[in-house]
């Protein structure tokens, strides 16, 4: 009895012997590992090699212009060629003067549609949007304003219907963006002001838009990868963005039987105006989007596409009340 307490006592401790090695050996495979990740490249998909932390250390006044970023978003997407996927349809993109927002209307216009865009004060972006959308054949209207205001909204759709003579696609994009260390921080004039812009401005926008569109017509939102997991110095833009996802649900199912889609495009960090806007130390904006699977964030163009595929029926007439995720992370 007492050589069999032995031997088994012998075969545990070989066990844990045996696990204690491998665990060694993992150990240090995964050293290997987080010494080699720190000098691994970003990921590139695509023939055309996108921008990589280090990104601009600029720290940029709100709302932040397109112009004053020293790393150029890329929105053009030269290798996208239109195919009339939107021919003869017009569309009303809110913040459309420059990042995702301007990245959508030129592809919008390439794929033969006109394009309104709404915006808050950025001028000299908006006509930048313009031209380019000019370039590609199509008309754009500017419509500054705050999207917080409904008679401003109503009085957008309005303008931009009397112009282009009907309204087609919704591009609910327009955000406000400021990060809080603690809920302490967040005073409730903040609240307040990144609720209404993000939640507020997206119903009121489609509330104007609504009497105006019929079968076929589509409503895209902005959402974010922070309304799927929160972030934790995000909490009033995250809180806004968990609602416009459940907010497009909730349009999809109310509007399907007029034969109108509602979607949601949520995507992860983006090299856009809105977050060096947002976060003031260098080293953080040099580091934007570095956390991501890809170890960078996207350009404005890998995301645009994906409102054209929304808007399209030809591509989506089966698909509404879906929050398309885009985040550059895997699972997420």
């Amino acid at each position: 009895m007492a050589s069999s307490v032995k031997t088994k006592s012998r075969s545990t401790a070989d066990t844990v012997e045996k696990q204690k090695k491998i665990q060694r050996k993992q150990d240090v495979k995964d050293a290997s590992k987080k010494t080699a990740s720190k000098s691994k490249p970003a990921v590139q998909t695509s023939d055309k090699k996108q921008a990589a932390p280090p990104m601009s250390r600029k720290h940029l006044r709100k709302p932040g212009t397109e112009a004053e970023l020293e790393v150029a978003p890329q929105f053009l997407a030269t290798g996208y060629k239109g195919s009339g996927k939107l021919k003869g349809m017009k569309a009303i993109i809110t913040g459309g003067d420059s990042g995702i927002g301007r990245a959508v209307a030129v592809l919008f216009a390439r794929e033969g549609a006109d394009v309104a865009i709404i915006y808050l004060n950025e001028d000299k972006d908006a006509k930048e949007t313009r031209r380019h959308v000019e370039a590609e054949g199509r008309q754009c209207l500017l419509l500054p304003g705050d999207v917080k205001d409904a008679a401003f909204c109503q009085k957008a759709v309005k303008k931009a219907v009397k112009t282009f003579g009907k309204l087609d696609v919704l591009v609910n994009n327009a955000a406000f963006q400021e990060h809080a260390d603690t809920l302490l921080d967040l005073t409730e004039e903040r609240f307040d002001e990144t609720m209404k812009t993000n939640v507020y401005g997206y119903f009121h926008m489609a509330k104007a838009a609504l009497p105006h569109l019929k079968r076929g017509s589509a409503i895209i939102n902005t959402g974010s990868v922070t309304g799927l997991r929160g972030s934790k110095k995000l909490l009033d833009y995250s809180t806004t963005k968990g609602a416009i996802h459940a907010f497009t649900m909730a349009l999809a199912a109310n509007l399907l039987d007029q034969g109108i889609r509602v979607n949601a495009v949520a995507p992860g960090p983006v090299w856009t105006p809105l977050n060096p806007a947002d976060k003031s130390k260098p080293e953080d904006i040099a580091q934007f989007g570095a956390q991501t699977s890809y170890r960078r964030p996207a350009q404005p163009e890998e995301i645009s596409p994906a409102y054209v595929f929304l808007a399209s029926a030809v591509c989506s007439s089966y698909i509404t009340g879906i929050v398309l995720p885009i985040t550059g992370s895997v699972g997420e």
